[in-house]
């Protein structure tokens, strides 16, 4: 198996290096390191990294909790925030990006992995959980239910559809619902057709009742 691979974003370079030593330390592959928001989505789109440790203050135009929002949005990549020190309305925006996690610096190694795993089981996790919405989503559209009364001929058992026509049992059923049709006999049936055959009447029980047909001079 390849080894995780992260992407730490922070502008302290000296940071950014014991980050470093400590990941590889620890078995994951450092695909990149850098220094700011842009950098980070420029980047993220050529590694692909498994996880993105991000620092939420930075140097530049962007700074990481929108970085963090464009990554998860465009890459759905998952990110984990290193802060040290923020104000009330960035610490606040950095909880609507929605991170799969927090380290505050400085941390312990055994803090970085314990985060680092426990972001990649969320974001695993929340995966498969829109997976397996998307799956009943598609299998609720191809459902097909009968509900309601449906008008059915007394006589020859045809329905009537929406639109006034009328169907035969099995083509408006074929219709409306994922069923399909296997034809065979009953007993009841079987045993009523046996009869006529035997007793040269057709089915339905019905005697055939024999006429003489005369000409018109007779």
């Amino acid at each position: 198996m390849s080894a995780t691979k992260v992407m730490v974003v922070e502008d302290d370079v000296l940071i950014a290096e014991d980050i470093r030593i400590s990941l590889e330390d620890m078995g994951y592959c450092v695909c990149s390191t850098v220094t700011s928001g842009e950098e980070a989505i420029e980047q993220a789109a050529e590694q692909m990294p498994d996880v993105v440790l991000m620092d939420i203050v930075l140097g530049g135009e962007m700074d990481g909790v929108e970085a963090a929002e464009t990554l998860g949005a465009e890459y759905d990549f998952p990110v984990v925030f290193l802060t040290s020190f923020a104000d009330e309305e960035t610490l606040e925006r950095a909880r609507t990006a929605g991170p799969f996690g927090y380290l505050v610096k400085p941390f312990e190694d055994r803090e970085l992995r314990a985060t680092l795993e426990m972001a990649l089981y969320k974001h695993r996790a929340e995966q498969e959980r829109e997976k397996l919405i998307r799956e009943l989503e598609e299998a609720n559209a191809k459902i097909k239910t009968l509900r309601g009364i449906l008008p059915i001929c007394g006589y020859c058992k045809k329905i009537r559809d929406d639109q006034g026509y009328w169907d035969e049992v099995e083509v408006y059923v074929r219709n409306h619902s994922e069923a399909e049709f296997s034809h065979s006999l009953c007993p009841e049936c079987y045993e009523r057709e046996i009869r006529a055959l035997r007793e040269k009447r057709p089915p339905g029980g019905h005697e055939v009742r024999r006429t003489t047909e005369r000409g018109p001079n007779q």
